[in-house]
This record gives structure tokens, C-alpha cells and sequence, in this order.
């Protein structure tokens, strides 16, 4: 929403019209399953979908009612959606309600916000409401937790989760191949935007990066077979040493959701297994996975500025929000939105082009940088710390970009994400960088 253009009539209406639109989605995805299946932890490192939908509402709750009428008391929920109170691993023990008892609440929490918005007065001296900032963020979260139901939904074992409603997928063109040179010099990256990017985005800053080569877009599954043919998961000298422990001790051999029978390998998105497409993007791979490929190409992952650089540089210019410019994030633009449950071509989507001539850094699959989480220059916190500053330092690494499962609102160029750098649930794929 264009909250500084808007009057706060205007704003309160766009707020109710967008928080409708969260809500249809997260009920769109979890219709038809059962309370078994949404009360099943189908891994340890996902929650029971039920959970995540108490999460949403309390969450909600919290920052669009408690929070704004006085001074923040709490950052979660206390209790039984509280995500530091209860560890992921031990959700399955709780005692969630059914969904009939879990939209009850969702509606009732909902009745209270709108009643709440209606006499929001987005005054600029209270940061939580100056340009909206506090519904855009619980707006995200509400975007975040349907990508990780979706996570979940993915790693349902037996009778797998079946769409309610697809979309199609634009049709392929020639793919893009070989790789992009940035300069060196001062570029900016960052924003400063107080109204809907998190705190780890900000400040605007300038940095000075030397020249560099980034791949023109994501490895592909077939570049990624290359790799596995030629003996990639044995050759342990192309791994790090955490990555030889990851993989030795899981035995793995190929991305996640990836088995081979006689007719060659094949691939499963929810419930649609298919041939290998080699023009896609390799997805549910590990930070440990991408930089051994990266070794073995003779390459290297780029770090999350070499990244954004790419992503949204214009000589002379200020850095661009998305690869094709300024214009909102559309399934049109790039693949987000989820509906199309799953990857695309490289290059299906047109528009989806930066500056430096890469193709697909919005959408598809998140890619893995070598950089760790940390803040930029001069990081502030707000208006929590448990968003982003606990979890700063070398255990996690940047992903960038956004994936097929991500939502519109919820991407960005700026836009920093992170995970351990074992995680393939997530939908993880990356693309390489070389100095010149």
C-alpha cells in the first residue's frame, strides 16, 4: 500500500481490504485437510499447521490491539504460541484446538483489530503507526507463515496436500546462460524505508564493492545433475568441513524430494511428481550443497551485497526496489504468489530482469549468499529484537530474492532472509558469483 499517499480514511480501508486478502489466502491453503493433518508434526522442524495458525492470530492480536494501546509489553504472545516458550520440535505435545475452534478465534481476534483500525490516527509521533508500519508488519508475518505452512504441506508424507486451486505458468523462453560483470565502485543498498521494510533492511548505506561475475540466473536441475553425475556428493574436497558432517551423515545424494527409479530421476511438488526438468531451478538444496556445486564450477557464492547489487543497481542512479523497477510485485513480474506450486523455466517470466542483466532474482527459489546474518552499519531494532537482532552471527546465512511461495508483500530487493545452512525444506536454491 502506498501509505504516504493516503489518507488515513483511505489507509484504514486499503489496511481491512489487505488484511481480508491475508486471511482468504492462509484458509485457502489449509482447505480440505483434516484436523489430523493439520494437528500432525510431519517433521521436527516444522510445526503443526494448527500451530502456526494460533501463532497468526495471537501475533496479531498482540501488535494490532495490546501493543498500540500502550507502552510494548511483550514482542510474543506469552503461552502456547509463544515460538521461544515452545521449540518447533515440541508443538506436536501441545494442545491445540481443532479448526473450527482456531478460525473461531482468528475471526474474533479479526472483529477486534478492524475495531481497533478504525480509530488508528497513523500519527507520525507513534512509530508503530506512522505510515502504517505496525499492519504492514503483521501483514508480512501472516505472508511468512503461509510460505512455511506450505514448507510443512510440502513434507506431508502418504496422501500428499492437493491444491485447491492452481494457476498456469507463462511459457518458457530461451534460457539465459553464462554470467554478468558488475564494476567495481560505491553502490548503495538498504533502504530506509520506515513504513513496511523490517529493521534489518535498514539503514541505506553506501558500500564499495570490487568488480565481480554473477551468474545471469539460478542453476538449474540440470546443471545441478551435472554436478551429481559427475561425483559431486563424493568428492569431499569440494566441501567444507561442516558440509562433509552434514553430508556424510545424512547420506545425501541428491536435493530434497528428488528419487531416482529405472526411468531416470524424477521430482515431487506437493502432489505432482514429474520427470527432472533440467531449465528449472534447483530447489531444496543446502547452503552446504550450493558451495560445493559453487567449488566444483570453479566459482563461488556471492555474498547478499554482491546480490542486492545485481538485483538493483542503475549506474548514477538509486537503487531500484525489484529487478524490473519501482512497480509492486505481481505474479505477473516474476513467480510468487504460490499458486503456481512450483518452479518455473528460467525466464518464463519476462519482466523479471535487473539492471546488470540477471534474470529470476525475484521468485522461484530463494538463493543462498555466503554472507552471515548480521546488521548493517549503525542497526537499530524495532520494534522488537526478537525479529532480527537475536539472531545475528555466524550460525545463520542470507538468503535472498523470495521463491515461488512467497507472497507479493513479503519481497523485496532488500528483503534478508536466513536459515541454518543445513535447512532443505525450505524452497532454497542459489545462483554462483566469481571475482574477475
Amino acid at each position: 500500500m502506498s501509505a504516504p499517499f493516503l489518507s488515513p480514511p483511505d489507509l484504514r480501508q486499503a489496511i481491512a481490504a489487505e488484511l481480508a486478502e491475508a486471511r482468504e489466502r492462509t484458509l485457502l491453503l489449509v482447505e480440505g485437510l483434516s484436523d489430523e493433518d493439520l494437528l500432525r508434526q510431519h517433521s521436527p522442524l516444522m510445526s503443526p499447521i494448527l500451530w502456526d495458525l494460533g501463532h497468526i492470530a495471537h501475533f496479531e492480536q498482540l501488535w494490532l490491539t495490546q501493543n498500540l494501546d500502550g507502552p510494548i509489553e511483550f514482542s510474543e504472545m506469552p503461552g502456547l504460541y509463544n515460538p521461544f516458550e515452545h521449540p518447533r520440535a515440541t508443538r506436536a505435545g501441545l494442545p491445540l484446538p481443532p479448526l473450527e475452534k482456531m478460525i473461531d478465534t482468528l475471526e474474533q481476534i479479526r472483529e477486534k483489530v478492524l475495531d481497533r483500525l478504525e480509530r488508528a490516527d497513523f500519527d507520525e509521533t507513534n512509530p508503530l503507526l506512522a505510515g502504517g508500519y505496525v499492519y504492514n508488519m503483521v501483514l508480512q508475518h501472516e505472508y511468512q507463515h503461509n510460505e512455511t505452512i506450505l514448507q510443512t504441506l510440502q513434507l506431508k508424507l502418504g496422501d500428499p496436500y492437493h491444491p485447491v486451486r492452481r494457476v498456469d505458468q507463462p511459457p518458457a523462453h530461451d534460457m539465459p546462460s553464462g554470467m554478468v560483470t558488475v564494476p567495481s565502485g560505491e553502490y548503495t543498498i538498504g533502504t530506509d524505508d520506515r513504513s513496511t521494510a523490517y529493521d534489518n533492511e535498514r539503514p541505506k548505506h553506501t558500500v564499495f564493492v570490487d568488480a565481480f561475475r554473477i551468474d545471469r540466473a539460478p542453476v538449474t536441475n540440470g546443471e545441478y545433475l551435472e554436478f551429481m553425475i559427475a561425483g559431486g556428493y563424493s568428492s569431499l574436497e569440494l566441501w567444507s568441513e561442516a558440509g562433509r558432517e552434514w553430508s556424510t551423515q545424512g547420506s545425501y545424494k541428491s536435493p530434497a524430494y528428488w528419487t531416482r527409479d529405472s526411468d531416470g530421476w524424477k521430482t515431487r511438488m506437493m502432489d505432482i511428481v514429474t520427470p527432472i526438468d533440467e531449465r528449472r531451478p534447483v530447489c531444496h538444496v543446502s547452503y552446504h550443497e550450493a558451495e560445493a556445486f559453487a567449488r566444483w564450477a570453479g566459482k563461488r557464492l556471492p555474498t547478499e551485497t554482491e546480490w542486492e547489487i545485481a538485483a538493483s543497481a542503475i549506474a548514477g542512479g538509486e537503487a531500484l526496489r525489484y529487478p524490473w523497477g519501482n512497480d509492486d510485485a505481481t505474479s505477473r513480474h516474476a513467480n510468487i504468489d504460490q499458486l503456481t506450486f512450483g518452479t518455473a523455466p528460467i525466464a518464463s517470466y519476462t519482466r523479471n530482469v535487473s539492471p546488470s542483466g540477471c534474470y529470476g532474482m525475484i521468485g522461484d527459489v530463494w538463493e543462498w549468499t555466503r554472507s552471515d546474518f548480521t546488521g548493517y552499519p549503525v542497526f537499530e531494532s524495532f520494534p522488537y529484537r526478537e525479529y532480527s537482532e537475536v539472531f545475528f552471527g555466524n550460525d545463520y546465512k542470507v538468503l535472498r530474492g523470495g521463491s515461488w511461495a512467497t507472497r507479493p508483500g513479503a519481497i523485496r530487493n532488500t528483503f534478508r532472509n536466513w536459515d541454518y545452512p543445513i535447512r532443505r525444506q525450505i524452497f532454497s536454491g542459489f545462483r554462483c558469483a566469481a571475482d574477475v
